[in-house]
């Protein structure tokens, strides 16, 4: 049987650094309109997608640096004034 005071948790109050990710060192990413070399297996043919690229031979998947520079989503697009209605847009 395992009693209560023998399991230590930490707590959620202990102190924590913020994450810095330019700390972390090394990033790979994948760089448009230019060579960019697999860092699984040195080749060049990469499946482009919207957020990553992906290494068609070891399938190594590296993030696209233009992804999160454009930011998150397009714009919005906002209505001015009054909608059309249905009947409108139908004639």
């Amino acid at each position: 049987m395992v009693s209560k005071e023998g399991i230590m948790l930490s707590s959620i109050e202990s102190p924590r650094t913020a994450f810095n990710p330019n700390a972390r060192g090394y990033h790979a990413v994948y760089h448009d309109s230019e060579v960019n070399h697999c860092p699984g297996c040195g080749r060049t043919h990469w499946i482009i997608g919207r957020l990553s690229a992906e290494c068609a031979f070891c399938t190594t998947a590296l993030p696209l640096k233009e992804a999160f520079t454009q930011g998150p989503a397009a714009t919005p697009v906002f209505w001015s004034g009054t909608r059309p209605s249905y009947a409108d847009l139908a004639a």
